[in-house]
């Protein structure tokens, strides 16, 4: 019973172990170990020279790659503080970048722009509200390839004056085989903020939030910005620099 009672206890204290978190061997626990077996070896049987070279290869490797991690996470680090700092600079610059919103002034039509890779026998239009609802679809005729335009009038679907905001549309176009196209829809506005959010930069219009990397192009504004407040919103205690 004695004997039966301690193994018990030995299986116990196993099942105890392995519920604790499991340490993963560094650079650090591989040369410990490595001098320990040295200090250890049997002198009449020393280690073979040829599997402690091994041995010594791998610790080699090992650190190695523990280098090379290090540095991917400084690059990582870098580039993201660059990313943010180049974020900064765009704002009160005009871009324009992938993004279906339209504004819509009282009175005034708007232009709803998109990029075409190839010409379009046909190109629809369909425009949404801010809660997704259908306002109206309209077509133009013919288009070349490369950056398109088309106006809606400000409309609904019954003729009536849509009223003054922000809708969101949809671009839709075929070739003369009546084959559907690739179709980029854009917007054009001017930055008034940078958001940061998860360690990404975003760009803050009129229009709506743009990932810095949606952007097209930048260009300086011509007359006066937009009469939104510039600013730059800071989350989780970033920098707006990203750390520079």
């Amino acid at each position: 019973m004695t004997t039966i009672s301690a193994i018990d206890s030995t299986t116990t204290g196993v099942d105890t172990q392995s519920s604790a978190p499991v340490k993963i061997l560094g650079k650090d626990d591989f040369l410990s170990l490595l001098v320990t077996q040295l200090q250890n070896q049997d002198p009449l049987n020393p280690t073979d020279s040829t599997e402690f070279t091994a041995q010594l290869a791998q610790f080699s490797s090992l650190e190695q790659l523990h280098n090379i991690n290090d540095n991917l996470e400084n690059m990582e680090q870098f580039q993201t503080a660059m990313t943010n700092s180049q974020a900064v600079s765009y704002i009160g610059k005009e871009i324009t970048a992938q993004g279906n919103t339209v504004q819509l002034e009282n009175g005034r039509p708007a232009e709803c722009h998109f990029e075409l890779e190839t010409p379009a026998a046909l190109t629809a239009i369909t425009v949404y509200d801010a809660s997704g609802g259908f306002v109206r679809s309209f077509e133009t005729g013919l288009l070349g390839s490369g950056r398109q335009s088309a106006v809606w009038d400000g409309l609904d679907k019954n003729g009536n004056q849509s009223p003054p905001g922000l809708y969101r549309f949809e671009v839709q176009a075929v070739d003369a085989n009546n084959e559907s196209l690739n179709v980029t829809p854009l917007i054009s506005s001017v930055v008034t903020g940078v958001s940061f959010k998860n360690q990404t930069a975003s760009l803050i219009t009129g229009l709506q939030t743009i990932a810095i990397d949606d952007v097209v192009d930048v260009s300086e504004v011509v007359g006066p910005p937009d009469t939104a407040a510039t600013h730059a919103e800071i989350i989780d205690n970033k920098p707006l620099n990203g750390g520079l």
